[in-house]
């Protein structure tokens, strides 16, 4: 068995240092670069695997795009985690069952859920994230979702 680390669009954010989210969680469970270096590298050490959902991508890129300073050189250390998911550069790995997670009974699934989870101010890449997470169970693997949502 293999222990997943999903990461999550603020955890990713403060990680890559993007203005205006250096930091991420409440007051008794706050997250900063440090907090995130720590546990990345203790998750690296023990062999984890690191999976960057196409929607923390996603999500992560547009709030370098609004940030309001260093965009070209944080955009460039996404890009550089991108190419290293892409590669399967461990510890760093793609989910690569889009297929699976978008294919038209999942997506119809999706729709028919949506509504509910918006109206819990759950948003669509969060929902996208537990169907990985999901996915990952299913396989047997341990699996971690690296957020501060609730998820």
């Amino acid at each position: 068995m293999i222990k997943v680390l999903i990461i999550d669009t603020s955890i990713l954010c403060v990680y890559l240092e993007v203005p205006g989210k250096e930091t991420c969680g409440s007051e008794d469970n706050k997250w900063n670069k440090f907090r995130v270096d720590e546990k990345l590298k203790k998750e690296a050490k023990e062999k984890t695997t690191f999976v960057l959902p196409l929607a923390t991508i996603i999500e992560t890129g547009n709030h370098i795009a609004q940030a309001t300073k260093k965009r070209y050189e944080i955009s460039k250390k996404l890009a550089n985690l991108m190419i290293l998911t892409a590669d399967h550069q461990t510890p760093w790995a793609v989910f690569t069952e889009l297929s699976i997670l978008w294919n038209t009974e999942n997506l119809k699934q999706l729709a028919d859920e949506f509504p509910d989870f918006a109206s819990r101010r759950f948003a669509l890449g969060d929902a996208t994230i537990k169907k990985i997470a999901d996915y990952y169970n299913k396989q047997r693997n341990q699996v971690e979702i690296l957020t501060v949502d609730e998820i």
